[in-house]
């Protein structure tokens, strides 16, 4: 088991320690995290789902344990890593490279904040009328470079050890890959993306750039948040990055807009959801408890729904997290105690838990996550209408609320409690 965690990187002054601000500073005040190390340069960002309890008319009972839940929409915590400043040459130890690609072992998937508006260059200082699509390309190319100089400058000797054990591609590259955090499912994967059929033994330097392009794409899916959306150049800066990349894997941002905003909701200037463009002063709400604005405040408000939420319907930064989380496959899932009730054990609130799965994720391996006594004492599972399903059936959207029968009673009652902190509401089996 292993905690998933989001890593946030980008060049010097392209917006992400803002990014990450805006993405955790607001919601950290709940204070109960389900994670087992926090560090002081990691962050909790939350990211909304539909949570079943509207589905089933709960939403006055759900109480989740970490998280929130507000009228159906479920907010689950994820960690964010705030890695090390990145600048071109990182592969070959410039600047705080290694730093930065060390802290990339710890990451399922990466948030690259690009700033858009070209006014940083590639080093991060200050500029007019740099083109950011260089920033993409080459951030790309130096965790490339690091993993393929590491592979590279011991080809030979990888190669006659594979010759001698016999090994299968998968478990030669494997052996290589897995100081990634890389599995061997993960490294079959990548040499099904990859297409490569010939053998080891026969590949070129090409063959080799091929097979990292290809593990890349499956160990460090990424999607690019195109921050400070608001600055005059950013316009068609994003036009040209659109028409480059794939659009499913960018979204817009404003991280400084959000972080304005949710600062004005905390101080009770306005009444802000997050993710949306509905903010509401006191002249929207004269009857609230709200403070009143002089014209300097309502002014930088206006602005900021001009430029930003009216634009482009939020500032985008809970919409990153979301598709980080969605490039994954993450499967929500809520193990509870009564498919009638959806309360656990002790009572407290409906859909208590929600935990984070891999795609691919058996019914038997989620009771595992659960609570290692319950995958050991497992007699079965049913989910909504009583439904049975079998333990090595996968778990998805549609099967996601389940309730395990056991062969203890003492042990069926933890079926709404995860075991540990490791693994409650976003860990998964180990990808």
């Amino acid at each position: 088991m292993k905690d998933i965690v989001i890593a946030c990187v980008g060049k010097p002054s392209a917006g992400k320690s803002s990014f990450l601000n805006a993405v955790t500073d607001a919601t950290a005040k709940v204070g109960n995290y389900p994670f087992t190390t926090i560090k002081p340069n990691n962050g909790i960002a939350y990211f909304p789902i539909d949570c079943p309890c509207k589905r089933f008319d709960k939403t006055k009972l759900c109480a989740p344990r970490y998280g929130r839940c507000i009228d159906g929409k479920r907010f689950v915590p994820i960690q964010v890593l705030d890695v090390a400043g990145l600048v071109p040459g990182a592969s070959e130890g410039q600047g705080l490279g290694n730093q930065f690609l060390d802290d990339l072992r710890h990451a399922n998937a990466l948030i690259h904040v690009v700033d858009v508006s070209g006014t940083t260059d590639a080093n991060g200082k200050e500029t007019v009328g740099y083109d950011p699509i260089g920033d993409i390309e080459w951030l790309r190319g130096e965790i490339h470079s690091w993993i393929f100089g590491n592979l590279n400058k011991r080809w030979s000797q990888i190669v006659r050890r594979h010759v001698a054990v016999k090994a299968s591609t998968a478990e030669t590259l494997h052996n290589q890959f897995s100081g990634y955090g890389a599995t061997l499912s993960l490294v079959q994967k990548s040499l099904d993306r990859s297409g490569i059929k010939e053998p080891m033994d026969t590949w070129e330097k090409e063959t080799i750039i091929k097979i990292v392009d290809a593990f890349l794409d499956e160990r460090f899916p990424t999607i690019i948040a195109l921050n400070k959306i608001d600055l005059p150049d950013s316009d068609k800066n994003i036009s040209k990055i659109m028409r480059k990349y794939d659009q499913n894997k960018i979204v817009l941002s404003s991280a400084l807009a959000e972080t304005f905003l949710r600062k004005l909701h905390k101080q009770k200037f306005i009444q802000y959801e997050e993710g949306t463009d509905n903010v509401q002063t006191k002249d929207d709400l004269p009857d609230s408890d709200l403070k009143p604005l002089d014209e300097k405040l309502q002014n930088r408000i206006e602005k900021v729904q001009d430029l930003v939420l009216y634009r482009y319907g939020s500032t985008g930064v809970q919409d990153v997290v979301l598709k980080a989380v969605e490039v994954l496959g993450l499967v929500p899932a809520f193990p509870v105690k009564s498919l009638t009730t959806f309360a656990n054990t002790n009572g407290k609130g409906v859909f208590r838990d929600c935990v984070l799965l891999w795609p691919g994720t058996t019914v038997l391996e989620f009771a595992d996550i659960v609570h290692p006594e319950i995958a050991k004492h497992y007699l079965g599972a049913e989910t909504i209408g009583n439904r049975k399903i079998g333990e090595d059936d996968i778990i998805t959207k549609e099967n996601n609320i389940i309730c395990f029968k056991t062969s203890q009673a003492t042990h069926s009652s933890a079926a709404g409690a995860p075991a540990s902190a490791n693994t409650n509401s976003t860990s998964s089996a180990k990808k």
